[in-house]
């Protein structure tokens, strides 16, 4: 029995409780800009030197699995493959979960990955069907983004009715992640929300529960924007995915803020996969989201941690205990 499905049965239960929190590690970047997705090796000054390899991105992973604080491993199906040839998840009650789509708005290449992309653009690279039957996961996430352009809207849409179709004949089920707008859709920034909102409900609307998803993957626009979705359908498990990487606090006030606005699950990606020490600042999500610390104290023990381990901090503790990200701000404020 892995965690996720204890949790997302008390959740869906109505019988949430501090602790119930589930924390996400999104390590599929290879699914867009897979050599820098890898993250940084740093030299004991904090300072760049060169990406991961494949083999020591991997032995992170295994790492942070082990741990065992986690509730959800994301990687991608060919690096869930290698995963559980070694066995990384053997007795583990962290779930592995696969990466289900490809979309063209998360798509990067060095230097400048493709400029101006446009509208996103469904694909699929992996098959459902294979890693079905080699037995690596019944879980996988769906991308999806709006852009209120209804051609680019409409060829999403049959793209994901599409793909639930193949989860559906495979023995896979999902969770629904969506994006805000990659392009300038001439929808007021103040109303992103609404929109999201608006295109994430309809899009489930005409879809009976043995093909609906697990739980969403949602930007964080906002108290009033997640208020508004959590309170419309209590069935649907409201996630908030991470976004850039920013300081340390912005990692801990985004869990802070998310579960106490009503998100019942939060996957990070960079604001994991940049730190300078992965198994700890996982600790210390747990912590937060589990209220055993406020996000202020959180980056501080985090810093005293890195100091006792003798690991450089990219960030002064000054610097690293500051929000910066404007919708964080703003909802800190309120």
């Amino acid at each position: 029995m892995y965690r996720l499905d204890t949790k997302l049965a008390k959740i869906r239960a109505g019988n949430y409780a501090k602790g119930d929190f589930i924390i996400a590690d999104a390590k599929d970047g290879d699914m867009s800009n897979p050599i820098p997705g890898t993250g940084p090796i740093r030299d004991g000054n904090g300072e760049f030197v060169r990406h991961r390899t494949r083999a020591e991105f991997l032995e992170v992973v295994t790492q942070i699995i082990r741990q065992d604080v986690l509730d959800i491993m994301l990687v991608s199906a060919s690096n869930l493959e290698l995963l559980t040839e070694a066995g990384a998840f053997d007795g583990s009650a962290v779930k592995p979960v696969f990466r289900a789509n490809d979309s063209s708005d998360i798509w990067g290449a060095r230097p400048d990955g493709y400029g101006k992309l446009g509208p996103s653009r469904p694909f699929r690279t992996p098959e459902l069907k294979d890693i079905a039957e080699a037995g690596l996961s019944d879980l996988g996430l769906y991308s999806i983004t709006f852009v209120n352009d209804i051609e680019a809207d409409l060829r999403s849409l049959e793209a994901f009715h599409a793909f639930r179709q193949d989860a559906n004949a495979n023995g896979i089920k999902y969770f629904l992640e969506v994006f805000n707008p990659n392009i300038d859709s001439g929808v007021p920034a103040e109303s992103i929300g609404a929109f999201v909102n608006d295109n994430l409900a309809r899009c489930l609307s005409g879809v009976l529960k043995n093909k609906r998803p697990q739980f969403l993957k949602y930007p964080f626009n906002g108290p009033k924007a997640l208020e508004e979705l959590v309170a419309f359908d209590p069935q649907l498990v409201v996630g908030v995915l991470g976004g850039g990487a920013g300081t340390h606090r912005d990692t801990f006030e985004l869990l802070y803020q998310t579960e106490k606005y009503g998100a019942r699950v939060a996957l990070f990606g960079r604001k994991i996969n940049l730190a300078e020490s992965q198994v700890d600042i996982v600790h210390h999500m747990r912590l937060v989201a589990d209220g055993e610390m406020t996000p202020l104290e959180a980056v501080a023990a985090y810093h005293a941690t890195l100091k006792d381990k003798g690991i450089a901090s990219v960030r002064s503790l000054e610097e690293d205990s500051k929000i910066t990200e404007a919708v964080l701000k703003e909802a800190a404020s309120a």
